[in-house]
């Protein structure tokens, strides 16, 4: 399956990251994954077309701020957040921003039908 659209996956925790991005690659998405906010951010070779997957809780700054910052560049790029607890005001800023949500422990095929969700 050729990739269209390329997953910027934001990970800080190394083995999350590396197999968030081998399982995106099986299930046939290009994936490019950065282990820190700023490497995203700062990244001048963003593709015009893509997904945002990005953990809420990084060192730096919190994933909502994040997907604000790459956004500032690539206003139309989908975003997803991934986090253990969205408490109510993390709900909210998600969906204000048309950010989704997805609860991580992953359940089944939940992050991929949601990233599909995303690029249709």
């Amino acid at each position: 399956m050729a990739a269209t659209h390329v997953l910027l996956v934001l990970e800080s925790d190394a083995a999350v990251r590396d197999s968030l991005k081998f399982s995106l690659t099986v299930e046939g998405f290009e994936v490019c994954a950065y282990a820190s906010a700023d490497e995203l951010i700062n990244d001048d070779n963003l593709p015009a077309s893509g997904c945002l997957i990005v953990h809420y809780h990084m060192p730096t700054m919190n994933g909502l701020d994040v997907i604000a910052k790459v956004r500032e560049r690539r206003d139309a790029m989908p975003a997803l957040l991934m986090t253990g607890r969205p408490n109510a005001g993390i709900r909210e800023r998600a969906s204000a921003a048309g950010v989704a949500i997805v609860e991580k422990p992953f359940r089944g095929s939940e992050l991929i039908d949601c990233i599909r969700k995303l690029l249709d």
